[in-house]
This record gives C-alpha cells, structure tokens and sequence, in this order.
C-alpha cells in the first residue's frame, strides 16, 4: 500500500511539474510587469510603398474645380471601388517600383515612404497654384490593398485585408483565430519585404511581454507571419506517416500472401 501511495505522489508531482512547463510554453505577455513602455508610446502610421494601390480625393468648395484631379472610371464597374462626391467612381493609383504615382495636371510625384498624412499634404500644396484661394481644396488618401498574411500553427491560415491600415501581430494571430496548441510562441517568423525589395526574417518572442516594444510589433502591408510547430507536432506527423506506411505495407503483404496462397493451393 506504501508503494502506490508512493506510486501516485510521484504520478502527480510530475504532473504538476508538466503543467507549469506547458503553462509558460503557451502564456503570451508573460513579464508585462517589469517591462518599460516608454519605448511604445508612439501612434503608428503605415507607410506608402512601391504596389500599393491608393484612392486620392480632391475635394473644393466648387466641385468642378476638382474635377482635373479626381480620376473616374469610365465604365459602370463599381465593384471595391469608391464614389466620388460627384457621382463618379474613382480608380485607385497603382504605385511604380520607383514609388512613383502619375497625378492628374501636376504629373508623377514621389509617394513612396510617406505616411498618408504626408502624402495628402506634398499633394495639397502641388495643386493649390492650379486653383483659386477660395476654392480651400482638401486631399484624402486611403490604400485600398493592405493586407498581411498568417499561416503555420494556426487556426484559420490566410490573408486578410486591414480596414484600419494599422494592425499589431497579436491582432493579426487573433484574425487567423489564434495559435494552435502546437504553434511555437517564443520563434514566431515575421517575413517582410522593404521598398527596395529585400527581404528580411525576424524571430519574434510572443511569451516576452517587450513585444509590445519592438519595431515588428506593428505590422505593414505585405508581411507574412509563420507560427512553426512544435516538437510534439512533428513526432505526431513522423508516427502518423510511418502508422500510414506500416499499414499499406501489411495490406500489401497480405494481399500478395493470398495471392500466392491461391495460386499454390
């Protein structure tokens, strides 16, 4: 009787142990208090890059002012477009690999690496020499392809568009339904592509609460985020594969037995 007693003391002591272990494999944000957040009071703004694709509005006090500056489809295909405040629907600008877009009247302008903010602005002060004072033009700028991809050890892998043009790798993981079980927190891959088009890897630690602080914690338009699996992942695919192959090969021995079997009886 000692020895089972022993026996359970010691079942349930590991158990323990395993729970604590697998507890801080799957916790994210761990160390949230003793962390500095200096480091993240900033708002983030994306920038314009080489194939976004950009909506521009101009809007003035006399909407025929602003009519040069609005470029309108000519067919009736509204699908994912935008109406202009004249009716019209407007097509979006597909920025060059140079981070170039070819404005209406004031000709190719350099958006690339500017925030909307800062693009509104350089367009504004381009067009106002066109117009009168009175006319107190306004500028909008919207990117209509942003977008960030999730896939691994996720729940639903894919790409999703980004209404808000701002969005962290938590929110991104959240819209690919979390990680599974099996995703590896602590070596999350972030694949990004600059304005130059290379390409770089960043390893990021999800349990380590300094995410937050990190200049990847923001994502851009175009990143990709891969959650690998873990080791008991793989073994279950390495049992699963050599399960499937044990027992095609038994079938096939089987088979060929009751083959030869009949052939010999």
């Amino acid at each position: 009787m000692k020895k089972i007693y022993s026996f359970a003391f010691a079942a349930l002591l590991l158990l323990a142990i395993t729970s604590c272990g697998t507890s801080k494999n799957v916790a994210y944000i761990q160390n949230s208090d003793s962390i500095a957040y200096d480091n993240s009071r900033f708002l983030y703004d994306a920038k314009i890059m080489p194939k976004d694709q950009l909506t521009i509005t101009v809007n003035t006090v006399n909407p025929e002012a602003s009519l040069p500056y609005n470029l309108l489809l000519q067919n009736s295909y509204t699908q994912g477009r935008i109406l202009s405040t004249t009716g019209g629907t407007l097509m979006p600008y597909l920025v060059d690999n140079e981070g170039y877009i070819n404005f209406p009247v004031v000709g190719r302008l350099k958006v690339s690496g500017l925030t909307k903010s800062e693009c509104e602005n350089m367009i504004l002060e381009k067009i106002r020499p066109y117009m009168a004072e009175t006319e107190n033009p306004v500028v909008t700028v919207r990117m209509s392809s942003y977008s960030v991809s999730v896939i691994g050890e996720v729940a639903r892998p894919g790409s999703f568009q980004v209404a808000r043009e701002k969005i962290t790798i938590l929110e991104a993981l959240a819209q690919a339904g979390d990680l599974t079980i099996y995703g590896v927190r602590d070596k999350v891959k972030l694949i990004r592509e600059d304005a130059t088009g290379k390409k770089e890897i960043h390893t990021l630690d999800l349990t380590n609460a300094n995410i937050v602080n990190s200049p990847y914690y923001y994502l851009q338009q175009n990143d990709i985020v891969y959650v690998e699996p873990n080791k008991v992942k793989a073994q279950n695919a390495r049992v699963g594969n050599m399960t499937t192959l044990w027992f095609s090969a038994t079938s096939i021995l089987i088979s060929l037995t009751s083959l030869l079997y009949n052939i010999l009886k």
